[in-house]
C-alpha cells in the first residue's frame, strides 16, 4: 500500500539550478583564495592548478578540459541526470573562476586563513552539489560511486587522493605552501566526511 501522506523529498528543477549555482560559487571563492596565496587543492582542480602554475594557461579552461574523459564513467555508473548536472557544474565553475577576479579583489590574505576558509568554502560547495546529485567531475565521480556502491566514506577517500596530488606539488612549490595546501585539503574533505555519509543523504 502506498502512503500518500509521505512527503515528496525530490528536488525540483529550480532547486537544482539554485544549488548548482550556489555550490560552484562557493567552490570558486575557495579556488580564488587558494590561487591568490599560491596554494593547491586536490582532484582535477589540483591538477589544473599544477598545469596553470607551470604554464600560465587559463585555470578554468584547463579544469574544464581535464574533466572531459570522466563523463563516460559518470554516465555509465551514475546515470544521465547526474552526468548532465556534473557537466553543468564543471562548466559553471570554469566560468565563475574566470569572472570572479574581475568582480572581487583580495588585497591581502593570510595563507593559513586562506587554507582553512578556502577549504571550508570548497567543502561546503561540493556538499551542496553532492546533495543535488551532481559533482565537479574527476575524482568526485569515483568517490561518490565507491560510497554508494561499497559504503566507503567519500570525504575520506577524496582526502587521500587530494593529499597525494598536493604532495606531488613539491616539484613546483616550496614545502610551506604544500603543507598549507594539505591543510586545506584536510579541512575541505573533513567537511565532506562529517556531513555526507551513506544513509544520511545519498548522491545517487
Amino acid at each position: 500500500m502506498i502512503d500518500d501522506s509521505a512527503p515528496d523529498l525530490r528536488h525540483r528543477p529550480y532547486e537544482d539550478v539554485q544549488a548548482l549555482i550556489t555550490g560552484t560559487l562557493f567552490v570558486a571563492l575557495g579556488v580564488v583564495m587558494f590561487g591568490r596565496t599560491g596554494l593547491l587543492t586536490g582532484g582535477t582542480a589540483g591538477i589544473a592548478f599544477l598545469i596553470h602554475y607551470a604554464t600560465g594557461w587559463n585555470f578554468g579552461l584547463v579544469f574544464f578540459t581535464i574533466n572531459l574523459p570522466f563523463y563516460g564513467l559518470a554516465f555509465q555508473r551514475m546515470g544521465k541526470a547526474f552526468t548532465f548536472k556534473t557537466f553543468a557544474s564543471v562548466a559553471l565553475l570554469a566560468g565563475i573562476s574566470n569572472v570572479l577576479p574581475h568582480l572581487l579583489e583580495f588585497g591581502a590574505i593570510q595563507p593559513v586563513f586562506a587554507a582553512v576558509a578556502g577549504g571550508l568554502l570548497m567543502g561546503t560547495g561540493m556538499l551542496i552539489l553532492f546533495r543535488h546529485r551532481a559533482s565537479l567531475g574527476g575524482f568526485n565521480v569515483l568517490v561518490l560511486y565507491l560510497q554508494e556502491r561499497y559504503g566507503w566514506r567519500a570525504g575520506l577517500i577524496q582526502m587521500g587522493l587530494d593529499c597525494t596530488i598536493v604532495v606531488l606539488a613539491l616539484a613546483l612549490s616550496d614545502w610551506w605552501h604544500v603543507a598549507l595546501s594539505v591543510l586545506g585539503a584536510v579541512v575541505m574533505n573533513q567537511t565532506l566526511a562529517l556531513n555526507h555519509r551513506k544513509g544520511r543523504y545519498v548522491a545517487i
